[in-house]
């Protein structure tokens, strides 16, 4: 495993050990297949209005690089590669990678995934236009070391997607003592409240990294609609950014 700054080798061992079980949609990662379909088109929705591609068009990502950090084994990945993005993902547990090829490749799909930290691929020169990083700046060790890799690794022009649960009340309510204990959506201790940013922190340490943060949009879930993009930022929320100018 590599030593970079940003990696927590215990995290990444917690969830290596899920990989096996990551593509069952009742099993350790339920509430990851949930919210997917949302996340993609939301990702979709912002890629397109910021590349100002073709909304018709069946793989309007075709042309672009795109990269998924903390891509677990792939469930953000393969939406991108089969939107036509030219895909790479990383993840820090091996046995994630594993899982993701393996998946990729019954699915016919050529995806360039690798075990290696972000600090790492960006000292290798590699730039993406397009960055997706959903639900893993909660869990990285060095948090400066991160962000300022991900800022190297995103070309000028390019845009960066993250998502993140809030540090509130009512993520405490619904990520933990709901999802963890209760309805057993998401692995019982894959979450430390305590280390969640708001929007306003994630905003100031993209901000430091050399990033031009964007406005928030809240991830909820609402009776009779299910998860739903909208403005309540209260429990999880995506942040858009750009490399300064």
């Amino acid at each position: 495993m590599s030593q970079a700054a940003s990696i927590n080798p215990e995290e990444a061992e917690f969830f290596g050990k899920l990989a096996a079980d990551w593509w069952n949609p009742r099993g350790t990662s339920a509430m990851l297949h949930r919210i997917t379909p949302v996340r993609v088109a939301h990702v979709r929705s912002l890629a397109l209005a910021h590349f100002g591609l073709d909304a018709r068009s069946r793989r309007p990502l075709a042309g672009l690089a795109a990269l998924d950090v903390g891509c677990g084994a792939g469930l953000m990945a393969e939406p991108l590669a089969r939107m036509g993005a030219a895909t790479s993902a990383i993840d820090a547990a091996p046995e994630n990678i594993e899982a993701a090829r393996g998946h990729a490749q019954g699915q016919g799909l050529a995806i360039d995934y690798q075990c290696i930290a972000v600090e790492d691929l960006a000292a290798t020169g590699a730039r993406f236009d397009l960055i997706t990083c959903l639900e893993v700046v909660e869990h990285v060790a060095g948090r400066d070391a991160f962000f300022a890799a991900i800022a190297q690794l995103l070309k000028p022009g390019g845009l960066a997607v993250f998502s993140t649960p809030n540090r509130t009340p009512a993520s405490w309510a619904v990520v933990i003592a709901g999802a963890e204990y209760v309805t057993r959506t998401i692995p019982r201790g894959a979450h430390d409240w305590n280390r969640f940013f708001t929007p306003a922190e994630l905003a100031e340490a993209l901000t430091a990294a050399g990033l031009c943060p964007g406005e928030p949009a809240g991830l909820s879930w609402r009776p009779g609609s299910g998860f739903v993009i909208g403005s309540d930022v209260s429990v999880n929320y995506f942040l858009t950014a750009t490399l300064q100018a």
